[in-house]
């Protein structure tokens, strides 16, 4: 416990630095906890530290972590690829997905999200620096996916995600997170709900935050190595 508070302690102290050197609110920053691949008990400790959201990237795994920790108001986060025949169960059990880069997917996501829960909470990932290898719409198509994803009647457009490219000089970082930014605020120029600019993980957050992030996602920072 005391190795996962001292982490949890360190990372909050990141952002709020982070944060208050650009004038900026620390409560305006959001902490996704990436949980993925990390112990049942390791969640437990980071709930013991106030955290409430958790990022999953692994559908069955997270399926078992949520039947588990069922008696916390937890909020559920895909950050995973999505294949179509597993939209049904991250439909059903998540509250948020920030890795949509498909109509298709978000078809599938509203038809499937059960109509008694709120709407599905979406972010649109964005390959921001255009890597082959990688998911995520190209920049100049978020517009035209944004206005199809808002017409969905079970799903909330909340704003973007992206991963940028590994080997970027702090510079390149600072630039590509300037520019994602750019087409955040054009989205929430054009819809009154979109508020969540998810970028920056545990060696770039406070970048992220100097350009717009309204989250960052930590993950080995806060619960220690994958086993």
């Amino acid at each position: 416990m005391h190795d996962i508070c001292e982490r949890f302690t360190s990372t909050h102290k990141r952002i709020i630095d982070a944060a208050e050197q650009v004038d900026r609110n620390p409560r305006s920053v959001a902490l996704l906890a990436v949980s993925k691949k990390h112990s049942i008990g390791d969640i437990k400790q980071a709930i013991d530290m106030g955290q409430v959201a958790f990022g999953e990237n692994y559908l069955q795994e997270a399926l078992e972590k949520m039947a588990a920790l069922a008696q916390y108001p937890l909020e559920w986060h895909y950050i995973g690829q999505i294949q179509s025949n597993k939209a049904r169960d991250i439909a059903q059990h998540f509250h948020w997905v920030q890795s949509v880069d498909r109509l298709k997917i978000a078809q599938k996501l509203s038809q499937l999200r059960p109509t008694e829960k709120p709407p599905l909470n979406i972010l649109l990932q964005v390959n921001i620096n255009q890597e082959p290898q990688k998911a995520g719409i190209n920049p100049a198509d978020i517009e035209a996916l944004a206005k199809e994803v808002t017409k969905l009647p079970h799903l909330c457009l909340r704003g973007l995600m992206a991963i940028p490219m590994n080997i970027q000089s702090p510079t390149q970082r600072k630039a590509t997170y300037k520019e994602l930014c750019g087409y955040f605020t054009a989205l929430q120029h054009q819809y009154s709900q979109v508020d969540t600019l998810s970028m920056g993980m545990s060696q770039d957050l406070e970048a992220a935050i100097a350009e717009g992030a309204t989250m960052v996602r930590i993950g080995t920072d806060l619960f220690g190595p994958r086993s």
